[in-house]
C-alpha cells in the first residue's frame, strides 16, 4: 500500500491514481491487482517497441547495386579511359572502316570506350534465349542463360560464355577504380565488371547493349554446327 504523499516516480506503472492540490491519493491495491498492471505495461512496453521497430524498417533504404538507375552518372554508366591491348586482337580495322560498319552508337561505346543510357538500350529487357556476341566481330561472349535482372538498366550477365573471349583491363579514370572489359578478339569495349553479382560467383558483367549483338538459340547451334565443319 502507499501513502498519500508517495513520490510520482514511486508509482508503479498503471495503477489508478488521482491528482488533487499537487498531492497524489493511491487507491488500495491487493497484490494480485498489482501483478495484473504490471503485467499489462509489459506488454503496452513491447507493443512500443515492435511498432518502433518496424517504422524503422519502413523507413530504410532498400539496398541497390552500385550502379542503379542513375543516369550516366554511375559507375556502369560513365565511359571508360582505359588502354585496351590491340596487339591481340585478331580483327582489326581501320578507324574509317569500323565507322562504315557500325552505326555511331556502336562506334561511340565500342570502339571510342563510350556508354549508352540505361533502360533505353536494346537488350537490357531482352529475355529472349540465346548468345550474345560482340558487334565488332563474330565472337560468342555471353549466354542468356547466364543474364539476369540487376536493376541498372544494362544487360548484365553472371559469366562470360568463354572467359578467353572477355579480357578486363584496369580502368583509373574519373577518379574511380573500375575493372573495364573487352572482346580480345576485336578488341571492342563492353563495358565493365563489379564484384556484386549474385551467388555462386558474385560478378556482375554489366555490358553496353551496343557493343552487343543477338543470335536465337537455334541459330546459334546451327552456326556452331557450321565453325565445326570449317577446316
Amino acid at each position: 500500500m502507499f501513502s498519500e504523499n508517495a513520490h510520482e516516480g514511486f508509482l508503479p506503472p498503471l495503477i489508478p491514481c488521482l491528482y488533487f492540490n499537487g498531492s497524489y491519493i493511491a487507491f488500495r491495491m491487493n497484490i494480485r491487482l498489482a501483478a495484473v498492471c504490471l503485467a499489462l505495461a509489459t506488454v503496452a512496453l513491447a507493443q512500443a517497441q515492435n511498432e518502433m521497430k518496424d517504422k524503422t524498417s519502413q523507413s530504410s533504404p532498400t539496398p541497390v547495386p552500385k550502379c542503379a538507375a542513375a543516369g550516366q552518372q554511375s559507375a556502369c554508366g560513365l565511359p571508360s579511359s582505359a588502354v585496351i591491348d590491340m596487339s591481340k586482337a585478331k580483327v582489326r580495322h581501320s578507324e574509317a572502316e569500323w565507322k562504315t560498319l557500325l552505326t555511331p552508337l556502336q562506334y561511340k561505346v565500342a570502339r571510342q570506350q563510350g556508354t549508352e543510357p540505361p533502360f533505353h538500350n536494346e537488350y537490357w529487357d531482352n529475355h529472349a534465349d540465346g548468345v550474345y556476341f560482340s558487334v565488332c566481330s563474330d565472337t560468342p561472349l555471353f549466354d542468356s542463360r547466364d543474364k539476369f535482372e540487376s536493376g541498372t538498366g544494362w544487360p548484365s550477365f553472371t559469366k562470360p560464355l568463354e572467359p578467353a573471349f572477355v579480357e578486363e583491363t584496369t580502368d583509373t579514370s574519373l577518379g574511380m577504380v573500375r575493372t573495364e572489359i573487352h572482346c580480345s578478339v576485336d578488341g571492342g569495349h563492353l563495358g565493365h565488371v563489379f564484384n556484386d553479382g549474385p551467388a555462386p560467383g558474385g560478378k556482375r558483367y554489366c555490358i553496353n547493349s551496343a557493343s552487343l549483338k543477338f543470335m536465337p538459340r537455334k541459330q546459334y547451334e546451327a552456326w556452331v554446327a557450321k565453325q565445326r565443319m570449317v577446316p
